[in-house]
């Protein structure tokens, strides 16, 4: 289908979102990570500073590869959400992971598409990474791992 064609242009622009995205990890990690409080949260807080520098260079990843695709990358975060309650916190970053994925999980698709190869794989090592984050969620939050096997699907799986 004519639709579903990926052009250079739509997927830099596809990664511009990814990015602000990033942003937006980059600013709820460093913020969360220092206003979680209590005793059960200081393990996550600690692994969020590093959630935080993965994202960075994340950003940075993607970056180049808008650059590498003839565009400017994007300057603006997609907004953070915050609360008074580490719990919902945290359930904010476990949603934004998932989301992260699926996305990367599609660019990957449409590197390949456009045979741009190497930038699939750079992505698919950001892809370990967000998955180990969103791993690191759903443990301190006490919930199953969301399968995120198919894109729309609400099952999880058991930890």
């Amino acid at each position: 289908m004519a639709g579903d064609t990926i052009t250079r242009d739509r997927l830099a622009a596809l990664l511009n979102e990814d990015l602000s995205r990033e942003y937006q990890a980059i600013i709820a990690y460093v913020v969360y990570s220092q206003v979680l409080k209590g005793a059960e949260y200081m393990n996550i807080a600690d692994q969020l500073v590093k959630h935080a520098h993965d994202e960075l260079e994340h950003a940075l990843t993607i970056s180049r590869q808008i650059d590498y695709l003839g565009k400017m990358p994007s300057v603006t975060p997609r907004p953070v959400k915050t609360s008074k309650k580490a719990r919902d916190m945290l359930k904010f970053d476990l949603d934004n992971e998932a989301e992260t994925i699926r996305n990367y999980r599609q660019r990957v698709r449409q590197c390949e598409a456009l045979n741009e190869f190497a930038m699939a794989e750079q992505i698919r090592e950001i892809l370990v990474q967000e998955q180990d984050h969103l791993i690191d969620l759903a443990t301190a939050l006490g919930e199953e791992v969301p399968d995120l096997g198919e894109a729309d699907s609400p099952r999880t799986r058991k930890r």
